[in-house]
């Protein structure tokens, strides 16, 4: 499958098919290709990444990360750096009990040759990868949907969970309260099959002035 996909056409689609998101559109302005779409990437470092960075601040996670970037000797989270490095030298980095876990769970699976790296996961729909992916301990369909959109590029994506999706499309439609994730799926019916660059506006539009 090809990595990316044709923003331009993509957003005329949304503004034709979304009339009030269209209007948002043209608010906030063009939103460009992501180049991390046309670039290779480690799997298992993407990964190991946003296990690390769950439930903390940017800021926060960015320390860990770089303590642990130390303690394995790589500025690349790769599964045979982390597996020669100890327990409790990975613990000194700050990375709490559980997420030990999903990074040993990881490491060990990618040793068996059970995570795909980027090209071989290219070649896999959507929902193969989310159903491979969220095998990894700590890893849930959320992670892999945001692997999806900003790593491979994929155009027909819609978090329905994301709380900020949510909030985005509350402000979009002029609601009381966000849509359930039920309802964000029916509502992103309409966005099909560009939903994430629908995704990328509503991030935007959760984030916008009044």
């Amino acid at each position: 499958m090809p990595r990316g996909f044709d923003v331009e056409s993509a957003a005329h689609h949304l503004r034709r098919r979304d009339r009030a998101l269209g209007a948002w559109m043209r608010r906030i302005g063009p939103i460009q290709a992501d180049p991390r779409w046309r670039k290779p990437f480690d799997t298992v470092d993407a990964l190991a990444r946003a296990i690390l960075y769950q439930q903390l601040s940017g800021k926060a996670a960015a320390t860990i990360v770089g303590r642990v970037e130390t303690a394995i000797d790589s500025p690349r989270l790769r599964a045979e750096a982390i597996d020669r490095v100890d327990d409790a030298a990975l613990r000194a980095c700050g990375v709490s009990g559980n997420k030990l876990l999903a990074l040993r769970d990881l490491s060990r699976r990618a040793l068996a040759g059970g995570i795909p790296d980027s090209r071989r996961l290219s070649r896999l729909p959507d929902e193969a990868i989310i159903e491979r992916l969220t095998e990894v301990r700590g890893i849930g369909r959320w992670t892999v949907e945001m692997l999806l959109i900003f790593r491979l590029g994929r155009p027909d994506v819609l978090a329905v969970d994301d709380l900020g999706l949510r909030n985005g499309a509350q402000r979009v439609d002029e609601a009381d309260l966000p849509p359930t994730p039920k309802q964000l799926a029916a509502r992103g019916e309409a966005w099909g099959p560009y939903r994430s660059l629908a995704s990328l506006y509503l991030w935007r539009i959760a984030d916008a002035p009044a």
